[in-house]
């Protein structure tokens, strides 16, 4: 096992945690924002430190120099991999800029302490790959929205009711299949089932979405928009079904998904409420990157990886983005045009960029991941690509439509400023940056994703003895001793 250069986990799982128990005492709203954002901020620097020391040491998993999980537990429950390295300061990133970029309207409303708590859960979620702690974490992060959901005396039954029962069927899917052998290539449908509709509900698949909705109804747009857009539902489906899950087991949750995507993308054009609106293109496209994971060979998983990275980066900017007009306007009605435009320009552009991105525009990081999932889709099974298309194409048409509604149409009158604040430019210029350099440089995110999607299918068809045609010819392109990873 290869050791980074510093705990640099520990510390990025610790730091909000000892963020959380500073704010929990705190009765002035405006010093815990501070204090959130120096303690976000510092797990954002370790989560970066982290992925650049498991980038040079060129590695398959390492975990930390002084681990003293392990020294504790006698196990190395802490370890990354070129799947997870990414994604850790992808989550961390998401959870500074939502503290930074929160407004003084909503500081009552927001909870920091939980928020911190959630981050330090959703870090150690992403970097563990022992399934019984991912399970564990997996139960933890349902409880922090639900007692938001309570505290602001909003219906819980919904959400509470989805979120047992996701737990329940991954504990007792889990445990049939440790009891069958974790290693065994075989499993009965006792233990697939289960797991098979713990991930469908955890990911929002239709007809188990309304979860979904309702805590983006409910929930303050902060927390939902937290809470869905890592994508830890699909981060499960990676570490517990597809190593395990026969190929048929593969295939259903891929057309589930793909029917979720047209079905939530067409369910976007005519919602008249903009949360709900974000929803279901959040699901529709939440719903693609498990196309793309569930395909099975290496070009789908790869689109359905780099897929991943470009939803949470852009959904994530324009559910900030939405999240900054409410703080104005309030909740914002598509059933009628607002002319925000005057008002708030940069948030228009903001608006159109993130937009762009999540529906794979060419010159933005969305772009590549979309063609690299439909390709991968097309080539494994020509109707779900087709039907990536179309789902494609509804979300741009409700995206240009929710544009119209919003910024366009009259003139709208306000007695106070709507201009962007500093702390917001600064969140949504950073994802900004990210969703265009990604855009135009997307040779490193593509090999990067390549290269996690080869070494995934080697493990997960090493374990079930059954060699995946071109899963090593491809393993030896990636490798980046070799010649160019992946050339788009």
């Amino acid at each position: 096992m290869n050791h980074l250069h510093f705990a640099w986990l520990e510390a990025a799982i610790l730091l909000p945690l000892a963020g959380a128990l500073a704010v929990f005492r705190m009765r002035n709203p405006i010093q815990a924002r501070q204090t959130s954002v120096l303690f976000s901020g510092l797990a954002a620097i370790c989560s970066i430190g982290a992925w650049q020391d498991f980038f040079t040491l060129h590695a398959e998993v390492a975990n930390d120099r002084w681990d003293l999980v392990s020294q504790i537990c006698g196990a190395r429950y802490l370890v990354i991999d070129e799947f997870s390295a990414p994604l850790l300061p992808l989550v961390a990133l998401l959870y500074f800029l939502t503290i930074l970029a929160t407004l003084s309207t909503k500081l009552k409303r927001f909870s920091f302490a939980w928020t911190l708590v959630s981050e330090s859960i959703a870090l150690a979620t992403f970097s563990t790959s022992e399934p019984r702690l991912l399970i564990v974490l997996l139960a933890l992060a349902a409880i922090p929205p639900y007692f938001e959901l309570r505290w602001r005396g909003k219906p819980t039954t919904v959400y509470a009711l989805h979120m047992a029962l996701f737990v329940g069927l991954l504990m007792l899917g889990w445990h049939f299949i440790e009891s069958e052998g974790a290693t065994s290539r075989e499993h009965s449908l006792m233990a697939l089932l289960p797991l098979l509709l713990a991930m469908l509900i955890r990911n929002g698949m239709a007809p188990f979405h309304c979860w979904m909705t309702d805590l983006f109804e409910h929930a303050t747009f902060g927390t939902a928009l937290l809470y869905a857009t890592p994508l830890v539902g699909a981060y499960a489906t990676v570490r517990l079904v597809l190593p395990v899950a026969p190929d048929w087991i593969l295939r259903s949750m891929g057309l589930i998904a793909i029917f979720t995507a047209v079905y939530c993308s067409g369910m976007a054009l005519i919602q008249r409420e903009a949360r709900r609106f974000y929803t279901y293109l959040f699901l529709s496209h939440s719903a693609q990157v498990l196309v793309g994971l569930e395909a099975a060979t290496s070009l789908g998983l790869a689109g359905g990886l780099s897929v991943w990275l470009s939803v949470s980066l852009s959904l994530g900017g324009f559910g900030l983005t939405l999240r900054a007009l409410e703080a104005r306007r309030g909740r914002l009605s598509l059933a009628e045009y607002q002319g925000l435009y005057e008002h708030a320009p940069a948030l228009a552009v903001f608006f159109i960029l993130t937009g762009l991105a999540s529906v794979g525009f060419p010159g933005t990081f969305g772009f590549v991941g979309t063609e690299l999932l439909i390709d991968g889709a097309v080539a494994a099974y020509p109707f779900i690509g087709m039907a990536v298309v179309l789902a494609a194409a509804l979300n741009g048409i409700a995206f240009v439509q929710a544009y119209f509604k919003l910024f366009t149409g009259t003139s709208y009158t306000s007695s106070v400023p709507l201009k962007i604040g500093s702390r917001e430019r600064f969140a949504v210029l950073s994802l900004a940056a990210l969703i265009l350099g990604g855009g135009i440089f997307p040779q490193p995110g593509v090999a990067s994703r390549h290269h996690a999607a080869v070494h995934i299918l080697d493990h997960r068809y090493n374990r079930s003895g059954t060699p995946h045609e071109g899963v090593h010819q491809e393993h030896e392109a990636a490798d980046p001793r070799n010649s160019t990873p992946l050339a788009h």
